[in-house]
């Protein structure tokens, strides 16, 4: 369908309005004023078909054409790319953007093309006379109205009503549809405030200059203008959207969190720690004053974000693709082609029976929030990942969920019990009482954490183990006695514990918390605690109940192997205790540790590398060449002076 947009002061404010902000477009068709401007509108039900189907390509090849035609390239022969990582923010050429759209998807939510000259107007009746001032404000309401609607529908209407109470919808829609100042069409109190806190998160502005930016741009505007005043002004309108968190106080020594009975106290029971910091000049010090913690548990409770996020009938159907979509033929591809799994619809059927049901998976791991501005500091977030989707949406951002932050400045270690007792009293309520969510999306009601991944610091514990029993009982390497122990290897692999046998050796095991609190020396014992996990119903009928992180894995092998060949001192695991350990296993005698006076040497092995072959394997290093991302630059972690490598992170030893 085609449109003639006249030259009438009536068509003019209709396209303004249309373009808004949209400067570069808005150029372009003041250009064309007084002649007829094509608004075309496309096909674009391709964009919804199978990436690998001849379809898809076709449809992307047509938007280059509409691309080319309809609009003038950014830069040479350079468009924005319309892909789902990139979403126009960044220009490429056509052959990278083929790349982008094909491999990555093309924005779903990009329905009108109006970065690639797609205009679609309004129809425009031949014989309507100039709107009057009551039909602008009508307009200009609608238009307000459209833009909150198009905001609740990404996170879900529904989802919206029933996470939120009617007054935090009615403020919202309030601020949607206040205008910035009297006269103002383009922008409303709510979007003008979404746009700068965006920027704000954008190029990291701090809340202070966020704040004198305001000032500045509220004195630019015309009197009785909306913009809020201040950083906490801005965030207060946009309160409605969230979703709230808890601050809990925690004992330094992570003996208990300060909630339930503890909720009044002011210092731990069990150490007797103050619940406060206190500063060098606090010398009358009251314990009973307010101040700030000394530690805190931030937790974001789960309920109400799985509410929100599978209210949408999109978000729900997802949730059935374990059981629709997924492919079964034997292979291990996912969680749900485990035995586990399985296991687990076989002992609760009512659960297995719907497979919208949650199935989750907990990740933690410590990181140092400040950089390397303070090595000794780790914080602990812990992750939930959805193990309903399918294996390219489950890792995605908006899937990975943000349960709890334990602040440092240590490592909460074993006592990390203590931090999961909220969200292990969540995840207890979902699997036992469940939650319903909507009858109308005919959506999941309980929810099941059956997989937990944690990864501990193993670093400075060393393990003598004796691998040869697990082989098989004719293999070859169970006769080598000089390569092992000097003794030929009979024993079979003994028999696993099944997870009730475990239960049963952790079930009485009680533990104090706290880092003040010493190990009772008693009944030789291979467990140190009863793990909370073990609250939960299912717990104790799982086989694998933790799993190492892989990459963390590969990065102590690639670590102790590189050091041990380069010979860096701290990384390397060939030293006088390594030697001395084979000597009284009986075997490599050769490389035992030889004493010449108060010196100790340590014959060479094979591996052992003199000074030239160390500078030429550190020179190969570094002139190994990757593909962009695949890790750092390489060239620089390597130091062919010093004869070691510098800073390497978990994807580069990957």
């Amino acid at each position: 369908m085609f449109l003639k947009a006249h030259t009438s002061q009536v068509q003019q404010s209709r396209l303004q309005i249309f373009l808004k902000d949209h400067d570069r477009i808005a150029h372009q068709f003041e250009q064309k004023l007084g002649a007829s401007i094509k608004a075309v509108i496309m096909d674009q039900s391709w964009i919804n078909a199978k990436r690998t189907s001849v379809e898809y390509e076709n449809g992307v090849e047509e938007f280059f054409r509409f691309a080319r035609s309809h609009v003038a390239s950014v830069d040479g022969n350079k468009f924005y790319c319309p892909c789902v990582k990139r979403l126009n923010d960044k220009i490429f050429t056509v052959e990278e953007i083929r790349e982008h759209v094909i491999c990555d998807g093309f924005n779903k939510k990009y329905t009108r093309w109006i970065w690639h000259g797609e205009i679609d107007m309004p129809d425009v009746s031949q014989n309507e006379g100039v709107r009057n001032e009551e039909g602008d404000e009508d307009m200009h309401d609608e238009d307000m109205s459209d833009n909150l609607e198009e905001l609740i529908n990404d996170i879900g209407a529904e989802a919206f009503k029933q996470t939120h109470v009617n007054r935090s919808y009615n403020t919202l829609s309030a601020n949607a549809d206040k205008s910035l100042y009297p006269g103002c069409l383009n922008f409303s109190r709510l979007s003008d405030t979404l746009k700068l806190i965006s920027l704000k998160a954008a190029h990291g502005w701090s809340d202070k200059s966020f704040t004198e930016l305001l000032g500045v741009l509220k004195s630019m505007l015309p009197e009785n203008n909306e913009l809020p005043e201040s950083n906490y002004m801005a965030k207060k309108i946009l309160c409605p959207l969230g979703l709230g968190y808890k601050k809990i106080h925690a004992c330094p020594n992570d003996c208990i969190l300060y909630r339930k009975v503890h909720k009044r106290l002011h210092e731990c029971p069990n150490c007797g720690i103050s619940r406060y910091k206190k500063s060098d000049d606090d010398a009358g010090y009251d314990a009973r004053t307010t101040k700030p913690p000394a530690k805190v548990l931030w937790y974001l409770p789960i309920i109400p974000r799985f509410k929100r996020l599978f209210a949408s009938p999109t978000e729900a159907k997802n949730l059935r693709w374990h059981a629709d979509e997924r492919s079964n033929d034997g292979q291990l591809r996912h969680p749900a082609d485990s035995p586990q799994w399985k296991k687990i619809d076989q002992l609760y059927p009512s659960f297995g029976n719907e497979p919208r049901n949650l199935r989750l998976g907990l990740c933690t791991d410590g990181m140092n929030p400040y950089g390397n501005l303070s090595s000794q500091h780790s914080a602990w977030p812990v992750l939930l990942v959805i193990y309903n989707l399918s294996p390219l949406m489950c890792m995605k951002r908006k899937y990975i969920t943000l349960s709890m932050m334990i602040s440092g400045p240590k490592q909460p270690g074993n006592d990390i019990d203590v931090y999961l007792q909220p969200l292990i009293e969540d995840l207890k309520k979902l699997f036992v009482e469940g939650v319903d969510v909507l009858k109308a999306t005919n959506h999941a009601r309980n929810v099941e954490n059956e997989l937990v991944i944690i990864n501990f610091n193993m670093e400075g514990r060393r393990y003598t183990l004796v691998t040869e029993k697990w082989l098989k009982p004719n293999h070859p390497y169970r006769k080598l006695m000089k390569a092992f122990n000097g003794k030929q290897e009979h024993d079979i692999a003994p028999v696993a514990l099944t997870p009730e046998q475990v239960y049963d050796q952790v079930k009485d095991i009680k533990k104090t918390h706290g880092k003040t609190q010493m190990l009772q020396r008693g009944e030789k014992s291979l467990w140190k605690k009863r793990s909370i996990f073990f609250e939960l119903p299912y717990w104790k009928s799982l086989e694998v109940k933790h799993c190492i992180d892989v990459m963390h894995v590969e990065k102590n092998v690639s670590e102790s192997l590189t050091g041990t060949l380069l010979n860096i001192q701290g990384k390397t695991k060939d030293n006088v205790n390594a030697r001395k350990d084979m000597e009284a296993m009986g075997i490599r005698r050769d490389l035992a540790p030889v004493t010449h006076g108060k010196r100790i040497y340590l014959p060479p092995a094979c591996y052992t590398l003199s000074k030239i072959e160390k500078k030429s394997l550190c020179e190969c290093l570094r002139g190994v060449k990757v593909p962009q991302g695949f890790s750092s630059n390489v060239k620089r972690l390597v130091s062919v002076k010093e004869l070691k490598l510098l800073g390497l992170k978990s994807h580069d030893h990957h």
